[in-house]
């Protein structure tokens, strides 16, 4: 038998060998496409979509623009992702260089010296270069060459791997655009959160007042013996209780200014901010547009599809490892033991030209194990890709119902605070006319006070509402 009927016969056994071991760890498959609903619990069947928006767009201050600007280049975890971006990037180069020839040049110098008395050193010892002189003992060496191995991609090995790593630096991508409507809600959020806690504190001085002056006029009252120092103690208590207040409100005020700051990347100074109008800002609902929307304009959803085509071909990449392998390898160059030598034609010239086909035959468990890990990984991949979608789905559902019952809530709340602050100016006229008790003075007062601060937070719970909208259905980032 002929060496090339033998080399047919090892690449047939090398192929069915690796058709069986494909088969042992078969790749779970799964229908990805799952179906959206057609529309949103309280939407419609309209495609307006509000995430098309940029972010200056939709945030009319001046002042929240400009922080998030800022956030947008000084953020360190929005740095940190574009550094992975760029990582992702560099290893697409790298898996591009592995299916190209490998091409460089080697210079060298050394020195061999044979014992005597072996079957080399005899040799060389009979050997003569030029007649009545033996070879140089030791014997120098010296080459230049040029060098070139190629590994001929006949399964797409490293073509797939290649994919799989664009696939990947695209996810980096989304995963970066992801980081960013991350950071844009969470400026969004603390921002107007901070206008909360100004107008609290706003109201509570106002709140401060009121008790002053009733306080002053309860001691006026106990000089007239209308009421006892009982009363005058209470009082001066319920003012002292709401000034003590103020600083609770200035300290969360200085930690959400410094939360605000941290995302800036940059250390804790005052937030420039406009707090006036606070009650008056603009919560119109944003237009949720069609569920099917989610899967082209959110990051993370974008993120997870890219991962799941590069776990694709990460099982194919593994696949390919089954089957033989070729490699080419050359070389060409001067080598002689004499520098004087060296560039001698045709002498000193050396070349060298292999093929190399090899192919797993005995313990092949690593490829098995490498294989079955990039089934599990790429089932895994699809499970991710599902529950992202549906986590989406949600996020906009809950948060478009949480935005019709706020509203319904703020209405009811406004009209208990207008309620409590007639109650209030009825309930001092009445004191000073000895026709009320003073504890339903502050029980009034208190009553007021905490209705006012909670409409101020369902005010801003409406406007987190509507900036969660916007972030879930995939906006900011653009």
């Amino acid at each position: 038998m002929n060496k090339s009927k033998i080399y047919k016969c090892l690449a047939i056994a090398g192929l069915s060998l690796s058709y069986q071991a494909c088969k042992i760890p078969a790749a779970t498959q799964r229908a990805e496409n799952k179906s959206t609903p057609l529309a949103f619990a309280a939407g419609g069947q309209d495609s307006t979509n509000s995430a098309k928006l940029g972010y200056k767009d939709l945030f009319k201050d001046q002042y929240l623009t400009a922080l998030i600007d800022t956030a947008l280049k000084n953020n360190q975890e929005l740095n940190i992702t574009l550094q992975e971006v760029e990582v992702s990037k560099n290893e697409i180069k790298a898996r591009k260089g592995e299916y190209l020839p490998f091409v460089g040049v080697r210079a060298g110098a050394g020195l061999d010296k044979v014992a005597r008395y072996t079957s080399r050193g005899a040799m060389e010892a009979n050997t003569e270069i030029r007649p009545e002189k033996e070879m140089p003992d030791p014997l120098p060496d010296f080459i230049i060459s040029a060098y070139a191995s190629w590994e001929i991609d006949i399964w797409h090995k490293l073509r797939n791997a290649k994919k799989a790593a664009v696939m990947k630096y695209l996810a980096s991508q989304e995963g970066r655009n992801f980081m960013v409507t991350h950071v844009v809600a969470e400026i969004a959020d603390s921002y107007y959160e901070l206008l909360a806690l100004d107008n609290q504190l706003e109201i509570l001085k106002q709140n401060i007042d009121i008790q002053n002056n009733a306080l002053k006029i309860v001691r006026i009252q106990k000089e007239a013996t209308k009421v006892t120092e009982l009363a005058v103690q209470r009082f001066e208590a319920q003012v002292l209780k709401t000034r003590s207040l103020q600083f609770d409100i200035q300290q969360q005020i200085t930690e959400t200014e410094n939360r605000i700051n941290f995302l800036l990347g940059r250390y804790p100074q005052p937030i420039l901010r406009d707090a006036k109008g606070f009650d008056k800002l603009d919560i119109t609902p944003l237009q949720a547009g069609l569920p099917s929307q989610l899967l082209a304009n959110r990051p993370d959803i974008r993120q997870a599809e890219f991962e799941l085509a590069a776990s694709k071909l990460d099982v194919k990449v593994a696949k390919a490892k089954f089957y033989p392998q070729l490699s080419i390898s050359a070389s060409a160059g001067y080598q002689a033991f004499n520098p004087a030598y060296l560039f001698t034609t045709p002498a000193s010239i050396l070349y060298t030209l292999a093929g190399e086909l090899i192919t797993p035959v005995v313990n092949r468990n690593a490829i098995k194990a490498e294989y079955s890990s990039a089934n599990a990984k790429q089932l895994q991949a699809v499970y991710d890709y599902e529950r992202k979608i549906l986590n989406a789905y949600v996020e906009v559902a809950n948060q478009l119902s949480k935005i019709g019952n706020l509203e319904q809530s703020y209405d009811l709340r406004n009209k208990q605070v207008q309620a409590l602050n007639r109650s209030v100016g009825i309930s001092n006229t009445l004191f000073t006319s000895t026709r009320a008790d003073y504890v339903e003075v502050l029980l009034t007062q208190r009553e007021a006070l905490e209705a006012k601060f909670d409409l101020i937070d369902t005010k801003k719970e409406q406007i987190n509402a509507r900036i969660n909208v916007y972030q879930a259905l995939g906006g900011g980032w653009r």
